[in-house]
């Protein structure tokens, strides 16, 4: 075990190529998932002039543990992870404005987005996370710099999710909102632990908001 497994893993793309796109995704997979398996995800979004762009994590896991477990359980994969999606927002960041980058993932991929956009609060073009919620046990200290200035911050989950509790979902919609996201939270009744077509809709409105001019 190296102490920054993810670093220089794999990116897969789908869509125009950075120079030629109105906005960008980095898109974050699920445990046990992969980028090019999250990635299938792109063309249900509709967004022609969005870039998607999913960094692999290393062994199909960004994390061992439950997200719910002690962080330092979690380590060092989880400060690898958020290095590596720190480097593929820096990366995306140089060609597309971070007003126009926009963070989503499924399940432990949503974790990632939520908990990295929180440790690097500023204007995205958006945080998307289905069926997650902030990293840490119950009781983790949540005292997270800066702003997200009014980031469009979307947390769509079930209430019988076995692995989302959703106090989580609702802790993280209130630390986020503190944090100055405009945070729409949806919790679907008996939902499996999956993605639906309401969620996808938002997600496709706020990709096709982006114009030339910006969000």
């Amino acid at each position: 075990m190296t102490d920054n497994p993810h670093r220089g893993s794999e990116e897969v793309r789908f869509g125009p190529e950075l120079e030629e796109a109105e906005s960008a995704v980095v898109l974050i997979h699920g445990r046990g998932d992969s980028a090019r398996g999250i990635l299938g995800l792109a063309p249900e979004l509709q967004a022609p002039k969005t870039a998607f762009l999913a960094p692999q994590a290393t062994g199909f896991s960004w994390y061992p543990n439950s997200f719910l477990t002690e962080i330092e359980l979690n380590e060092p994969w989880l400060s690898s992870a958020l290095e590596r999606i720190e480097a593929a927002v820096t990366a995306v960041a140089t060609i597309i404005p971070k007003e126009r980058v926009v963070l989503m993932g499924f399940s432990q991929g949503a974790c990632l987005a939520l908990e990295f956009a929180a440790r690097n609060s500023q204007r995205y073009g958006g945080v998307v996370a289905f069926s997650g919620g902030l990293i840490g046990p119950d009781g983790t200290p949540r005292h997270y710099p800066g702003s997200l200035e009014g980031t469009p911050v979307f947390l769509g989950c079930s209430d019988v999710d076995a692995h989302i509790p959703v106090s989580r979902v609702h802790e993280t919609a209130h630390v986020l909102e503190g944090l100055g996201g405009l945070v729409d939270e949806r919790i679907y009744p008996g939902m499996g632990h999956t993605i639906n077509g309401e969620e996808i809709a938002w997600a496709t409105k706020l990709l096709t908001s982006f114009g030339a001019e910006g969000p």
